[in-house]
């Protein structure tokens, strides 16, 4: 059992880093022989996987015709940020009792890295730290199930794109971390909720960015399949 806990686990960090490096790209029917081969496993273990990539909305396991890898479409953006704005939200009132001066300084140290890491074109390295920057928060909440509900829907929203970072909204994002970071300090807590809910994680607010970014990631896809990506 153990082994095979295990040997599922490898399977699926193997498909999402493939995923995460766009090696695998959205409508893709996967050759599940292949992969069978080139990580030299049995079926029990990528059947595995696949069951949990389905439950985490990655993929859809079609009964005798394959697994499809799952399009990110924008009515998906748009619900993954109303839920992800309304749990983080709901974390922020939980947690703002024990944001003191610790964690109001790692949220700053964070945020000049990562304006760093923009000014060096350094695009993973700020997607890593923007992650930090919230987990900040998110660690200090009691709720136990709360990254294994919320990191697949932040990592379909950036997955399978070719990191075409759209600067200015970035940039714009590392400013919105400084009000939520002002908020806290001040002892505002429905401020750092707002800022947090209705203007971080707000489709409508954010909407052109991110039609620009996925616009954007679409072209590269196309580029390099000479194939058009919805």
């Amino acid at each position: 059992m153990m082994n095979l806990q295990s040997l599922r686990e490898q399977v699926y960090e193997y498909l999402r880093e493939e995923m995460h490096k766009g090696h695998i790209l959205p409508d893709t029917i996967l050759n599940l022989n292949e992969i069978i081969q080139r990580l030299g496993v049995s079926k029990t273990p990528l059947r595995d996987a696949l069951i949990k990539l389905e439950a985490e909305g990655f993929v859809t396991i079609m009964p005798r015709r394959g697994v499809v890898v799952n399009p990110l479409t924008l009515e998906d953006v748009r619900d993954f940020y109303q839920i992800i704005g309304a749990i983080e939200g709901e974390v922020v009132k939980e947690v703002f009792p024990r944001l003191g001066v610790m964690q109001i300084s790692a949220l700053r140290q964070l945020n000049s890295e990562m304006r760093d890491s923009l000014r060096l074109d350094e695009f993973d390295t700020y997607y890593k730290l923007n992650l930090s920057f919230h987990n900040t928060f998110l660690n200090l909440s009691t709720n136990k199930h709360l990254h294994e509900f919320i990191m697949p829907m932040k990592q379909r929203l950036y997955d399978f794109q070719q990191r075409p970072y759209v600067k200015e909204w970035e940039l714009r994002n590392c400013v919105e971390h400084d009000s939520f970071i002002d908020m806290i300090k001040e002892g505002n807590c429905a401020g750092a909720v707002h800022c947090m809910r209705d203007i971080h994680w707000s489709f409508s607010t954010q909407e052109s960015y991110i039609r620009e970014f996925y616009r954007r990631s679409a072209d590269l896809s196309e580029k390099e399949t000479g194939s058009n990506v919805p």
